[in-house]
């Protein structure tokens, strides 16, 4: 009953959610597969249990397939999510109470960058830097006075409410003389990577990870990509530090994933998805919004909704009863609390898997302004009866 519900919503909604896309029916398929079944701790030729032959091969095959397809030395499928792949690095690079130098989480940064409520803030000691007032990038000045002053552990780039590439070869540059470690945290960006649409972090970073949800289509996991002489430390991290048995069916989903980011077919959905959180963050702004940093690299937005005279838990709240999934976000130098925050975060992969095209974006703008205008039920149930001509696709 609950399956029926949630694939109902998933039809009759339209999901604008940044960190969701639609997998495919072959990573579905794996997903459901009797990998769930085996239990297979330790790694493909040193197993701590019996009956692995079969598994070790699909290991190896997902391992040769991400080799293949971002030309890292090193590779782990195991992590069971991206903040586990974080961790991972985490605890192989750096001791309880190393300084560790991200992106500030309230300018576009992850919970695993040092937030005071996640491990990498507790167990380390973060440091921030910003992106600028005047045009709402990285301050890459401020990441290299900070670097070189405090000397951190790691250098973390990477985030999940900045909408912008980053300049990678700048990164090792400031790494090097802060020698410490680079770690690219690409869970929204490594699909756009695959797809030939962003420069790869991996000739440049030490360590690379990402998330084989969101724009990738895959499962819910995590992967880390390193230099080889990172690999002792990195795969001692994973197991048996911080996880025991990997999930092999999602490892399966993960082979089958890696396959096809290597197709035309997925650099045509990515591209698709770039250009749609393009399109519709111009018609948010020819409609009166602001976008942050002014538009979009990647495949979300960040969209201020101070101009309607609401926070952004509210626009997110209107939205949902209008049949539009959201996040709200937090603004750079956001005077309202974490809390509400004063923006929504937007992104298009699971929409544009859905059948989103560029004809549909003014619909969709004006649907959002109106469902944000109002808090009448009514018209946001008319809303909603009229996204589901173009939600499920």
């Amino acid at each position: 009953m609950l399956i029926e519900r949630e694939s109902s919503r998933r039809r009759t909604w339209l999901q604008l959610l940044a960190s969701e896309t639609e997998p495919t029916t072959g990573v579905r398929a794996a997903m459901a597969s009797t990998f769930d079944s085996k239990y297979a701790e330790g790694r493909p030729g040193s197993r701590y249990h019996g009956g692995c032959e079969i598994v070790d091969e699909l290991e190896v095959l997902a391992i040769s397939r991400a080799r293949d397809l971002f030309g890292a030395d090193h590779v782990d499928v195991q992590p069971l999510s991206g903040s586990a792949a974080n961790l991972a690095v985490h605890a192989a690079f750096a001791q309880p109470g190393d300084p560790v130098l991200a992106l500030r989480l309230e300018h576009g940064g992850h919970q695993t960058h040092g937030s005071r409520a996640n491990f990498s803030g507790r167990w380390f000691s973060p440091l921030h830097y910003e992106v600028r007032r005047d045009t709402e990038l990285v301050d890459y000045d401020q990441v290299r006075e900070l670097a070189l002053v405090h000397r951190p552990r790691m250098l973390v780039a990477g985030a999940t409410t900045y909408s912008r590439s980053f300049d990678y070869p700048l990164l090792r540059e400031i790494a090097d003389e802060a020698e410490c470690i680079l770690l690219v945290d690409a869970a929204h960006l490594a699909g756009h990577v695959a797809a030939g649409l962003l420069p790869s972090p991996v000739p440049h970073a030490d360590v690379v990870t990402f998330s084989t949800n969101k724009v990738f289509r895959g499962p819910r996991g995590g992967v880390i990509l390193a230099r080889a002489e990172h690999a002792d430390a990195l795969r001692k991290a994973v197991h048996p530090f911080i996880q025991g048995g990997p999930s092999m069916h999602a490892i399966a989903a993960k082979a089958v994933a890696f396959h096809d980011a290597g197709t035309r077919e997925f650099a045509t959905y990515a591209g698709a998805a770039v250009r749609n959180a393009g399109d519709l963050a111009d018609a948010l702004t020819a409609r009166g919004l602001r976008v942050v940093s002014g538009g979009t690299d990647t495949h979300l937005a960040v969209v201020d909704v101070e101009a309607l005279g609401i926070s952004g838990t509210e626009a997110q709240d209107r939205l949902n009863r209008s049949g539009i999934v959201v996040d709200k976000a937090v603004l750079p130098f956001d005077e309202r609390p974490v809390a509400e925050g004063s923006g929504i975060r937007i992104g298009t992969p699971a929409a544009t898997s859905r059948g989103l095209t560029p004809e549909m974006i003014p619909a969709v703008a004006d649907a959002m302004l109106a469902a944000m205008t109002t808090d009448d039920l009514s018209t946001h149930d008319r809303i909603h009866r009229e996204i589901r001509g173009f939600a499920c696709g």
